[in-house]
């Protein structure tokens, strides 16, 4: 019986590590190569990023404020397919849909009101379906225009 402690004490401990690994690799991939997509906007300092797999969603909310120049960007790993988000309000009234923009990583908008905002972010998937789903790091980041 201590033996089975202690190998599911070392299997715990091995699968933590890798995912604190895989995640400290996502926000390196949200710092090199997704923060230049916010291009002249100022990065709001936070690097949100999740190993997700094709067919997977995630969703993120954040406060904006009124009055204020935004740019929400998106990316993912080369080896995922498309990337979705949309911007829904407190009413579920969906303000932005990159699926009706040509699947675009950008998003440049302003708000009348201060509102809390739900971002969701879709992995879609590649069209011939495969028995081991592709899988990668997709991150979303924010800027604002400085005044």
């Amino acid at each position: 019986m201590k033996r089975i402690v202690q190998i599911g004490f070392i299997l715990t401990l091995l699968f933590a590590v890798n995912s604190f690994y895989a995640n400290a690799q996502c926000k390196g991939f949200a710092k090199k190569i997704c923060r230049a997509e916010l291009g002249s906007y100022t990065h709001d300092g936070n690097y949100h990023a999740a190993i997700l797999v094709e067919g997977e969603e995630a969703e993120l909310y954040k406060t904006f404020y009124s009055d204020q120049d935004y740019r929400v960007a998106i990316c993912g790993s080369d080896n995922l397919p498309t990337i979705e988000f949309k911007v829904i309000d407190a009413n579920k009234n969906i303000l932005y849909s990159n699926a009706e923009d040509e699947y675009s990583r950008t998003w440049d908008f302003k708000l009348e009101s201060s509102q809390q905002l739900k971002l969701v972010i879709k992995v879609t998937t590649f069209e011939e379906l495969s028995d081991d789903p592709a899988s990668g790091c997709v991150a979303i980041m924010f800027g604002f225009k400085a005044d």
